[in-house]
Formats: structure tokens, C-alpha cells, sequence
């Protein structure tokens, strides 16, 4: 080594000096250094620099050094065999180091490198700094496997920019529509050599894939459906066959999602499909009212008709539960009126007076054998009798419902009888009669 470096000692101020700097000249004794320069001042040339370099390159081989005007040396010409060979040692282990070097790649963080062993596929390296066989023997491809790849189909960068061909697709009632949507992708993690070797160009397969999927999905839905209600739904299926079709042609690809960006019927046509549009809307506007006004007269008609059915149950309790306790008290008093019939007859006379009475304000008497009627003013007197129940009364109390039975009659001397008036409201009973 130490003699390799006096030999290309890049500081030998001797180089390009041709005879007067013998710096080209090998060391005879292999320990002195090359000679110095005589005292020449002016650069070295190039030309004799590159001469220099060949002939002690030519030395280190075992080739005589020639030529010029230069006194021929004593002893031997070059180096000894067995500096040659240690020579060409190192030079093979230096090439042989930096061949080993090159095998030395970094791999980012996201990204995987793909290694092959002449050609094939042999294992994937993962993020880091890693090693290989240098070529031929090895190689390696980096995949970036973090990135999310996406396309356009159907339009270019907005969506003024159309491209007619990807985007225009027959609907099921053979109908034409212009859909634009947008695919993003990623790799998996596994799907490096696959996305390498298993297709020749894997982007394009899958954008065909999407425009295939689309195709398929829109094909077999009706138009409404494709332009309104349906576009989420649209979007999944297509997500779904698009993923089923890439792992069928192994591409490792893993599809992220599908945004529908535009659906819109051809423009030739646009102008009538939305005049279709509002109709479907007002059609749409009139059904939601009809069934707010639906939804507001069912409950109220159901509860006006739930009420008619409690009141008809009630007043069904009700006549039920009087006629039955009719029918009690009417067997309670037959059963009375057969152990003593005339003075049950006579109370229930008396009763049904005293109920008739009770509601009459004016009551005319006529005698047997006399025209002359008799008035009582038994409005006056249930007046005064009120009255004077009223005042020891201090706290007011809700009227009471109970008949008022009228003072006993007393009939008033023939000169007081007052002359016949047409009653407002007269009972006549002729109690000899009954």
C-alpha cells in the first residue's frame, strides 16, 4: 500500500514536469520519494500529466517505462512479480468492496421495496436501510404504498371538461345518461409484487375496471333511479364489483372509495327532463300535503268517533241501569201493593201530586157543583217559603233539588174568589171522580 501511494501521490509536485521534474519516475530502492521538481515556476502540462499517469500505471503492470529524452534507469525497469500481484489484490478487493456497497438501499417509511434474484420475484423489504446481492444478482423496485392514487372518469380536472365517451352509459329503460365520478386507490400492504408482475400496466386495468363496474350497475337500474334517489347506492355497488374484479385479476389493489361528482341526462335533452323534473316535484309536493291533511283528519275523525261510542256506552249504562232500577222498585211495590192495596194506592197518589205540583206555578180547583173556580197563589207562597228558608242562611249553598212541598190548601171564602183568568199553566183533578 505504501508503495501504490508514492506511486499516485496526487501532492507529487513532480507531475507533468517531464524530464527536468522526475516525478515520473518510480523509486529505485522502493523507500525514497519521487525526485522534486527542478526550479521551474510555470504549471504543469496536462498532456504531460496523463503521459505520467500511464507509465507508472504501465509500471505497476510490469511494463518498462519508455520513451523521451529520458536517461534510462539502473537496475530493473518495473516492480518486482510480487508487487505486482499485491498490486492487482487490492485493486480486485477495492472493486469487489464497492460492488458489495451498491447493494446498500434505504427504504422511506410508507414505501416497500420489491427485491428480485435474477428476474424473479424473491421477498419484499420493508421500510429501513437494507441489503441485497449488488447486480446482476439482485435487484429492487420501491413501491409507495401510502399514496392515494385517484382518477377521473368521464371529466378532466372540472366538470366543463367532458369526455363523452367514458361518461355517456344506457340506463335499464334504455334510457342515455352523462355520469362523472371519481376512483380513489391504494395499494395493500401484500399487494407490492402483485401490482409489479401480475399486470402489465395496473392504473389503466384499474380504470377499465371502473368504467366496466359502472357500466354494469348503471345498465341495470332505471334512469330515476341513476339521476335522484339512487346515487349512494350506485356508488357502493360499484365500489364493491370494482374490488371484486381487481383481486380476480390479482392486481393488489385496494379501492378506497367511489364519488359519483355529476349525473345529468345528455344536453340535448336536458331542457325536457327538467320540465319532468318539476312535474315530479309538484307531484311529489301535492302527495306529502295530501297525506298531512290525511294525517290530521284520521285521529281527529277517530277520536270524535271513539267519544260517540263512550257517550252511546254511557247513556246504554245509563237507560240499562234506570230501566233495571225501575223494574226493581216496580216488583218491591207490587209486592207492597199486594199486601195492602189501598194504601199503596193512595200514597202513589200523593206522590204523583206532589211531583205534578211541584213544577206548577198556578193551580185551578173546580168544585163538584159549583162554576165558580178557586186560585191558589202558589207561586206567592213557594216565593215566601224560599225566602224564608233563606234568611237564617249565612254561607251560600248550592240550591237544593228537592221538591217543595206547598203549605196545605185551605179554600178561601166565595167573597175573595177572583174572577176567571186563563192560566198559563193549569191542572184540573176532580177528586170525587177517581
Amino acid at each position: 500500500m505504501r508503495f501504490l501511494t508514492r506511486i499516485f501521490n496526487l501532492n507529487d509536485p513532480g507531475w507533468g514536469r517531464g524530464q527536468n521534474g522526475g516525478g515520473n519516475e518510480p523509486p529505485k530502492d522502493g523507500n525514497q520519494p519521487p525526485r522534486r521538481p527542478s526550479q521551474q515556476n510555470g504549471p504543469p502540462d496536462l498532456d504531460q500529466v496523463w503521459r505520467d499517469f500511464s507509465e507508472r500505471l504501465g509500471g505497476l503492470f510490469g511494463r518498462k517505462q519508455g520513451g523521451g529524452n529520458r536517461a534510462p534507469s539502473q537496475g530493473p525497469s518495473g516492480p518486482t512479480p510480487r508487487q505486482s500481484k499485491i498490486g492487482l489484490g487490492v485493486i480486485a478487493a477495492a472493486a469487489l468492496a464497492l460492488w458489495l456497497a451498491s447493494g446498500f438501499f434505504i427504504v422511506q417509511e410508507g414505501q416497500v421495496a420489491v427485491l428480485t434474484q435474477f428476474g424473479k420475484y424473491k421477498s419484499t423489504a420493508l421500510a429501513g436501510f437494507q441489503w441485497r446481492m449488488p447486480f446482476p444478482i439482485q435487484a429492487h423496485e420501491i413501491v409507495n404504498l401510502s399514496q392515494l392514487r385517484t382518477f377521473e372518469v368521464g371529466f378532466r380536472s372540472t366538470a366543463r371538461n367532458r369526455v363523452l365517451p367514458e361518461s355517456l352509459m344506457l340506463t335499464d329503460d334504455e334510457n342515455i345518461v352523462d355520469v362523472q365520478f371519481v376512483v380513489q386507490y391504494r395499494l395493500r400492504a401484500d399487494g407490492a409484487p402483485d401490482y409489479l408482475f401480475k399486470t402489465k400496466d395496473p392504473d389503466e386495468s384499474v380504470r377499465q375496471a371502473a368504467q366496466t363496474a359502472m357500466r354494469e350497475v348503471v345498465g341495470k337500474r332505471p334512469m330515476d333511479v341513476v339521476l335522484y334517489e339512487g346515487r349512494t347506492a350506485v356508488a357502493v355497488d360499484v365500489q364493491k364489483l370494482m374490488q371484486q374484479i381487481l383481486d380476480r385479476y390479482e392486481t393488489g389493489v385496494q379501492v378506497s372509495s367511489v364519488a359519483i361528482q355529476n349525473v345529468q341526462p345528455p344536453e340535448q335533452v336536458q331542457a325536457a327532463f327538467d320540465d319532468a323534473v318539476k312535474a315530479g316535484q309538484d307531484r311529489e309536493r301535492q302527495i306529502n300535503e295530501g297525506q298531512a291533511y290525511r294525517n290530521q283528519i284520521v285521529p281527529m275523525a277517530a277520536g270524535q268517533s271513539s267519544r260517540m261510542l263512550e257517550q252511546a256506552e254511557g247513556y246504554r249504562a245509563r237507560i240499562v241501569g234506570n230501566a233495571v232500577g225501575d223494574a226493581a222498585r216496580f216488583t218491591s211495590v207490587l209486592a207492597e201493593y199486594k199486601k195492602s192495596p189501598l194504601v199503596i194506592r193512595e200514597r202513589m197518589y200523593l206522590e204523583t201530586m206532589q211531583q205534578m205540583y211541584t213544577s206548577a206555578s198556578k193551580i185551578l180547583v173546580d168544585t163538584k157543583g159549583s162554576t165558580n173556580m178557586l186560585y191558589l197563589p202558589l207561586d206567592k207562597l213557594a216565593q215566601q217559603a224560599a225566602q224564608g228558608a233563606a234568611r237564617p242562611v249565612t254561607a251560600p249553598s248550592m240550591p237544593s233539588t228537592a221538591p217543595v212541598m206547598p203549605p196545605p190548601f185551605v179554600p178561601p171564602a166565595p167573597a175573595q174568589r177572583p174572577a176567571a183568568q186563563g192560566p198559563t199553566n193549569t191542572l184540573t183533578r176532580d177528586r170525587g171522580s177517581r
